[in-house]
């Protein structure tokens, strides 16, 4: 599978170096931005999987900074978990009505921390895993293994499947040769990158019929991503 990677939003140098510390050693990436304004231009830039968002930053209230990302289509779907001094239910609550998918009270222990990222992540997988997703009247069906446009089904050989459900799950984002073949085809698996070319090229041509090839975007120099825009 590919790096998972954590935004850790905390104005206070010393949290932040304890929590990426605690995120290296469990095998995640991580980004760090020490306010809301830093956050915004890492999340649009990067794209991480999860942001870890301290309650109070010295720019905008993380509270706020929760409401603008959930609000946002491209942030939307990145699940997020307050790091909070405040304790109090009702304060909770707020954290979870403006998107925050849990929380974690000050002070925690690295290890809590640490299993609360793996719990969210996993259930933000499941959800994703198990519900259609559809752009512009393309589905893809998980569960049913189908993909359909406009309701006419397409065939697909299974890796183009799996590439394009990476894709979907994954909009406006870039990814190289060497992402897609560490999270379609596995980093225990030996393809070269050419190879991922030649399935983009026959995923194409599964979605031409109804005009949904314009959707796999090639990037000079960077690789492919999965866009809606032109």
């Amino acid at each position: 599978m590919s790096e998972t990677t954590i935004l850790i939003v905390e104005d206070e140098p010393a949290i932040r170096e304890m929590v990426g510390f605690a995120l290296d050693r469990a095998g995640f990436a991580h980004l760090e931005a020490e306010n809301a304004s830093e956050a915004q231009v890492a999340v649009a830039d990067r794209q991480p999987d999860l942001v870890l968002l301290d309650w109070m930053l010295p720019d905008m209230s993380g509270i706020e900074l929760a409401r603008r990302l959930k609000k946002d289509e491209l942030t939307a779907g990145v699940p997020i978990i307050m790091l909070t001094a405040r304790g109090e239910e009702e304060d909770k609550v707020r954290g979870l009505e403006a998107g925050a998918d849990d929380y974690v009270t000050k002070p925690f222990s690295p290890r809590e921390l640490v299993a609360r990222i793996k719990a969210v992540l996993r259930r933000v997988a499941g959800e994703a895993g198990e519900q259609p997703i559809e752009f512009e009247g393309l589905v893809l069906d998980p569960l049913g293994h189908r993909v359909s446009a406009h309701g006419k089904p397409l065939e697909m050989g299974p890796t183009e499947f799996r590439l394009l459900h990476f894709f979907m799950t994954h909009p406006e984002r870039v990814f190289s040769r060497s992402r897609l073949l560490d999270s379609v085809w596995g980093r225990n698996v030996y393809v070269e990158e050419r190879t991922v070319d030649v399935h983009i090229r026959r995923l194409r041509k599964a979605l031409q019929a109804e005009g949904h090839d314009r959707l796999i975007q090639t990037v000079r120099g960077a690789g492919y991503r999965f866009s809606t825009r032109d």
